[in-house]
């Protein structure tokens, strides 16, 4: 891990996904702390799939700085239903972000994977080099897999160019701008609309998936953006590392965690016969505490702010 000289204020920085949970958070935390040549592009705009187009988009902005948080994402549901969608938009969107950018030069870049490219059963907190111990995950593999092969190639590029790209693992995200779709959703944000409807609604129960027993690690996404600067500045090493908090609980605490902080009161059941991904996913921060950063954010503080975000954005949320 060689420290690395902090980056340039002026820097051309591409964000790609900067309307998206992670991208929206780096472009808020890198425009507060003085970055003042930031660039993004909507799907609309840009197709990251499209190699071309994100050649010729890398040839007219010439960034020096490229963060991949593009990726086509989502819970169980969709993750299983639509894998080869997952393995063939992520794998594309994150070559040809690479590729162009060694093309044009680009001097840093930040991959960012996630922690469902570990083993389905590897030991707990999840180290680092746990990567390609065991089998992942099946309802998620296709999406992993996508991820894993991003890890890889900014090794490969390092080894071959000598190129100071990196990569990090962040656990479960969380946080405003997040997608509250009530079938494409992340657990947390579909559990959030989930209780809040049956709340306004006067439900006297509500149905989550599982068993409530699997164990999950949270991340406010603006402690994400912190890290992901954080890196860019201070870290120079092959391997992908965590990004976390270092605690978790089960999937039945966070339920009645959401459940108070929308006021639902009603009963709580579980639907064992759909699935319960992996057992437990807790990610090894030690390598990140180490070099000196540790999210800040309580739990509890930043599900209330992210209920309160979704409150004003009801309307125009992902339906």
């Amino acid at each position: 891990m060689t420290p690395t000289t902090p980056l340039d204020r002026d820097a051309v920085v591409y964000i790609a996904g900067h309307r998206g949970l992670v991208g929206s958070a780096v472009w808020r935390h890198l425009e507060g702390r003085g970055f003042s040549r930031l660039v993004g592009h909507t799907s609309a705009e840009l197709d990251l799939r499209d190699r071309d187009a994100v050649e010729a988009m890398m040839t007219s902005v010439r960034p020096e700085v490229v963060i991949d948080a593009a990726a086509r994402v989502g819970g169980i549901g969709a993750n299983n239903a639509y894998p080869a969608d997952f393995l063939s938009d992520n794998l594309r969107i994150q070559v040809n972000l690479m590729d162009a950018s060694v093309a044009q030069g680009v001097e840093r870049f930040l991959f960012l994977g996630s922690s469902c490219i570990y083993p389905k059963f590897a030991e707990q907190p999840i180290r680092e080099d746990s990567l390609l111990t065991g089998a992942l995950e099946p309802t998620n593999d296709a999406y992993a897999i996508a991820k894993i092969a991003g890890v890889l190639q900014v090794q490969a590029l390092r080894r071959q160019h000598g190129l100071r790209y990196i990569s990090a693992m962040p656990t479960n995200l969380y946080g405003p701008g997040d997608n509250f779709h009530p079938h494409h959703s992340h657990v947390l944000p579909a559990m959030i609309r989930r209780f809040h409807e049956a709340a306004r609604a006067g439900l006297p129960s509500v149905t989550c998936w599982g068993s409530g027993t699997p164990r999950r690690e949270f991340l406010h996404v603006d402690d994400l953006a912190s890290a992901c600067l954080f890196l860019l500045e201070t870290y120079d090493a092959p391997e992908p590392i965590n990004i976390g908090v270092g605690a978790d609980m089960t999937i039945s605490e966070l339920a009645e965690t959401v459940a108070r902080a929308v006021g639902y009161t009603g009963a709580i059941q579980w639907d064992p016969s759909k699935p319960d991904g992996t057992p437990r996913k807790l990610l090894d921060v030690s390598r990140m505490s180490e070099l000196g950063w540790r999210a800040t954010i309580p739990f509890e503080e930043g599900l209330r702010s992210t209920y309160e975000w979704f409150l004003e954005h009801e309307p125009v949320v992902r339906r």
